[in-house]
């Protein structure tokens, strides 16, 4: 799930959103304003309107403080973040590593239902707190939605499927039994996928009901998850696939370098570096690697600059670069691949470039193993 734009940096990490939160946003706002007259009358109109508007900005902060919650939490487990996008069912954090133990899978799942609750207490307590000196009235009524739909949320996300919460806290729970992180990572997956199948089929039967409205949300909220499980099984067998071989194994050996003194002009001319690949490693006078640069980001500087532009200017920098050793897992470097801007990733031994490896590698190399694994098969 890609940000459509994004909002900034919290506790250092970045935090996009994705277009569907226009809906939901709307969704909510006319929701609210619309049942809100039905509990206190006579009010003005562009009063329910800014009323609905809030709560639903404020359940949107809501969820952005239960996914930065799983995000503050996994770093201090040793796992690093890509960024938090804000999307149509939620958010996701994007974590560029899997969780080292149970123990800290556990932790990182479950902070963020966690908040979720605690929030839904807080806004619970402020509501009765408001009604009992003021009485009621609409802030209430606003904040007593605010308390129940963060603890439905809570409540909703540590049911035991993937990609939920509860899914993660499957996945430990299981890992922990069986020592099996990938056999985890399929429970999960077949757990979201059930859950998923049951939500679109309470959906239809609510639409077929009458309730049409509610049953398509369900059904909707049903397709996701069961698209998203299947997804995580999805990689769980490519993981499982790519068990035990070495990142050498998949690289690219001796790639062509870019010397970072070179400018755009001398990039984009020399004939190293047409046709063969779309993006190269770029390494100073030392041959030591500091960065990656791709044709596009060259070709996208102005003609008459070129020449005064260094490819330092136009670089992904070596730590916004996925590394691996040579004899590092593969299926370690896969989170940090597929979270990357650039695709790819560089392999270093004692700070010296080995190698690269791309999305292409990775397939590559999985077909390969898949169609080994299918003349085994035959054979037997």
């Amino acid at each position: 799930m890609k940000a459509t734009f994004m909002l900034g940096r919290l506790a250092g990490i970045r935090v996009g959103v994705h277009w569907s939160v226009l809906v939901i946003l709307v969704l909510l706002a006319v929701g609210l304003a619309t049942r809100f007259p039905e509990a206190y009358p006579d009010h003005p109109a562009w009063l329910y309107a800014l009323s609905g508007l809030a709560a639903s900005v404020v359940f949107l902060l809501s969820l952005l403080a239960h996914e930065l919650s799983h995000a503050v939490v996994a770093r201090r487990n040793g796992v690093s973040v890509e960024d938090i996008t804000l999307w149509l069912l939620g958010g996701i954090a994007r974590l560029k590593s899997e969780a080292p133990t149970p123990g800290a899978e556990v932790r990182i799942a479950g902070v963020g239902p966690l908040v979720s609750l605690l929030l839904g207490l807080a806004f619970g307590f402020l509501a009765g707190l408001l009604a009992s000196v003021f009485g009621a009235g609409l802030l209430v009524e606003v904040l007593a939605w605010l308390a129940a739909i963060n603890i439905l949320l809570a409540v909703f996300n540590v049911l035991p499927a993937a990609p939920l919460d509860g899914g993660r806290l499957l996945r430990a729970l299981v890992w922990r039994r069986t020592g099996n992180p990938l056999r985890a990572t399929a429970v999960a997956a077949g757990a979201g996928r059930a859950l998923g199948w049951l939500l679109v089929a309470v959906g239809v039967y609510l639409a077929i009901a009458g309730a049409a409205l509610s049953g398509i949300w369900l059904a909707i909220v049903g397709w996701f998850l069961i698209a998203m499980a299947t997804a995580e099984g999805g990689e769980a067998k490519l993981r499982e696939l790519l068990g035990g071989i070495a990142v050498r194994q998949a690289m690219g050996p001796d790639p062509v370098a870019a010397p970072v003194s070179a400018s755009v002009a001398e990039f984009l001319a020399s004939p190293a570096y047409r046709y063969r690949h779309s993006a190269f490693p770029v390494v100073d006078d030392e041959e030591r690697p500091v960065g990656l640069v791709t044709v596009k980001a060259a070709a996208d500087v102005p003609e008459d600059r070129r020449a005064a532009t260094g490819l330092s200017a136009v670089m992904v920098p070596l730590e916004d670069v996925p590394t691996a050793h040579p004899d590092d897992d593969l299926v370690q470097l896969l989170p940090a691949l597929e979270s990357s801007s650039v695709h790819r990733a560089l392999v270093l031994d004692q700070g010296r470039l080995v190698g690269i490896v791309t999305s292409s590698d990775i397939s590559r190399i999985t077909s390969w193993l898949s169609s080994s694994y299918s003349w085994r098969g035959r054979a037997f």
